[in-house]
């Protein structure tokens, strides 16, 4: 194994290990918070679960443009403005053309899990995987509405690093 090959077994294992947690199975529908290192190997993790559905938000042109080359089935440009988190959730929703089952939150920030708590389906699973902050504030009341089950998966992918 060349040393390029041995540094993706990491990120890897964070993406496998997350579509397990989230149980991603086809037909499933999935929304990929981030477009950096980990968010692109998260995506293609969720795609060798079954062909899920899959789009692609992000912050920056550049990291959305490599996803599309990558076949999300669609990309969201959004602001880091926690103000635009109804049309951000409205933007996400008619990218994914349907209700989204899970949301793999690859960035970590307050907006990120605000914006997945509002935008993912009643039942559907919100899974934190990026740290982008140590602390994060999250308004509760409008998400608890529609019930969506949050998952935490940072650093519990040890076992799955092996098997990579």
């Amino acid at each position: 194994m060349s040393l390029e090959e041995g540094e993706m077994c990491e990120p890897l294992s964070v993406g496998i290990h997350a579509c397990r947690r989230a149980n991603v199975v086809p037909g499933t529908n999935v929304l990929v918070v981030g477009a950096g290192p980990i968010g692109l190997v998260t995506k293609l993790a969720a795609q060798a679960f079954g062909e899920p559905r899959i789009v692609i938000e992000d912050v920056d042109n550049h990291r959305l443009s490599v996803v599309k080359d990558l076949s999300a089935d669609d990309i969201v440009k959004v602001s880091t403005d926690m103000k635009d988190v109804p049309e951000v959730v409205a933007l996400i929703r008619k990218g994914m053309g349907m209700d989204i089952d899970v949301r793999l939150d690859c960035a970590g920030f307050d907006k990120t899990m605000s914006t997945a708590l509002n935008a993912t389906r009643s039942g559907g699973k919100v899974c934190l995987l990026g740290m982008g902050h140590t602390k994060m504030t999250v308004l509760l009341t409008p998400a608890a509405a529609r019930c969506p089950s949050p998952l935490l998966s940072y650093k519990c992918h040890c076992n799955v690093l092996c098997k990579c």
